[in-house]
């Protein structure tokens, strides 16, 4: 029970549903994310720590960045449910197509830059 409770929690908060939702349109980093949302470093760092524990995402270092995509689902049933949900579900909200829009345009080299 404690990994679909898990699960459950982090899909509680709207801002860790949104960068889910980034990440169906293509893996990101840290800072795409944060110029995605319009939400701090510190607090985009803890959403996807807890994505991650929950076995949502998953992550990778590439040279400087450290770069975020959906996980495969393997580590929990619930996970991989839920995301194979979530590619369909919430894509007319107004707030979710709206940044889902941006992410293919969102660019590490010049966001990180500034």
């Amino acid at each position: 029970m404690k990994d679909f409770i898990r699960v459950m929690k982090a899909l509680s908060d709207p801002n860790r549903v949104k960068i889910i939702k980034l990440l169906t349109v293509r893996e990101l980093c840290v800072c795409e994310i944060q110029a995605a949302l319009n939400i701090s470093q510190p607090t985009v760092s803890k959403h996807l720590k807890i994505l991650e524990d929950a076995g949502l995402v998953k992550s990778k270092k590439n040279g400087l960045w450290v770069i975020y995509s959906i996980a495969d689902g393997a580590s929990s049933p619930y996970a991989a449910t839920l995301l194979g949900a979530l590619r369909h579900w919430l894509n007319e909200d107004p707030e979710i197509a709206e940044i889902m829009k941006k992410a293919p345009d969102l660019d590490r080299s010049k966001i990180c830059a500034k």
